[in-house]
């Protein structure tokens, strides 16, 4: 049986599915091979098993202590992904995986300290490190604060209790949850925040909101997952990208890169590790100046003839694309 694509060439099987909340599903899969991972990295997913689609998810097992790779996914209404993998799917059936990518990994960052913040499906990620970290850094002092909309939709409610954990829920707090949502009066209660690494998945304003607090408060060590891009405001000024393919012109800020520019002006574009990783976003530039961060999956001559990772490409005047 080939692969579909040569990004995706891990074979897996689903062994079982299971529902952690009302709209999210746990897809545990057998790998005949060893899969090598760390805690807290992504995967691309070939979605139907064609070359056409692919969508990154995070690896929401941790190597050397879960039996299966999983992939813990949110069905999101019209998500080409989302509704395939949580409705059609079934026990049995076959997936295709790229290699484990993200940096998002707390195996490498120090860990005398850790506070890991979580909103929704950020908590993927994160459950995959705690559980990481309680194997192989039992003497780790790990806060996790971890923020839902009510207090059906923690996801991997059963597991958490064997962690200390803080719940936040923004609507029907129950006993046991905060009221609202994520404040600086939590993160003070932290104690010995400003010593501690932090590391956050979430919606991007989330995130945003996390940095911009804990660095006011005090800490130095901080990541976050870059794995959500919110979608920007079209411009009506600055740079103008012309496709040929629709035709269709349309300008992006100076800065930008020309996958946001792409997606904010509505052109579809395959995207999906966002990091020049996958080569997912391959786009080819007629004409213009543009600089790359990197041209990982191109080849030379696919260089020469224009070809650019759209994620990683940032327009320097005008654009064509093919």
């Amino acid at each position: 049986m080939t692969m579909p694509t040569s990004q995706c060439p891990w074979r897996m099987q689903v062994h079982h599915i299971q529902q952690e909340t009302p709209d999210v599903w746990t897809l545990s899969l057998l790998c005949h091979d060893h899969y090598p991972y760390r805690a807290g990295q992504y995967a691309l997913v070939s979605i139907r098993n064609t070359a056409d689609t692919l969508r990154a998810y995070t690896l929401s097992s941790t190597p050397g202590v879960s039996e299966y790779i999983t992939l813990t996914v949110r069905r999101i209404d019209d998500g080409k992904g989302s509704e395939w993998l949580t409705r059609e799917v079934k026990r049995g059936d076959y997936l295709w995986l790229s290699d484990a990518q993200g940096e998002f990994t707390c195996d490498d960052k120090p860990a005398d300290k850790m506070l890991l913040l979580a909103a929704g499906c950020g908590v993927t990620p994160v459950m995959s490190m705690r559980r990481w970290l309680a194997k192989y850094r039992p003497d780790t002092d790990v806060q996790v604060i971890f923020s839902v909309r009510s207090p059906e939709d923690v996801i991997f409610a059963d597991e958490w209790r064997q962690y200390p954990l803080t719940l936040v829920a923004e609507h029907h707090a129950a006993h046991g949850f905060v009221a609202g949502r994520l404040s600086a009066s939590i993160l003070e209660s932290v104690p010995d925040l400003a010593q501690r690494t932090v590391m956050t998945c979430g919606p991007a304003p989330y995130m945003d909101w996390v940095e911009e607090n804990v660095k006011r408060l005090g800490v130095t060590r901080f990541y976050k997952e870059q794995f959500f891009t919110p979608v920007a405001e079209a411009a009506t000024s600055g740079l103008k990208i012309t496709t040929l393919q629709p035709a269709k012109a349309f300008y992006a800020p100076v800065g930008t890169t020309l996958l946001e520019a792409l997606e904010s002006n509505h052109v579809a574009v395959n995207a999906a590790c966002r990091a020049g990783v996958c080569g997912c976003c391959k786009t080819r530039v007629v004409s213009g100046e543009y600089r790359v961060t990197s041209t990982m999956t191109l080849s030379e001559e696919e260089q020469q003839q224009g070809y650019v990772l759209a994620c990683s490409c940032h327009p320097q005047s005008d654009l064509v694309l093919a």
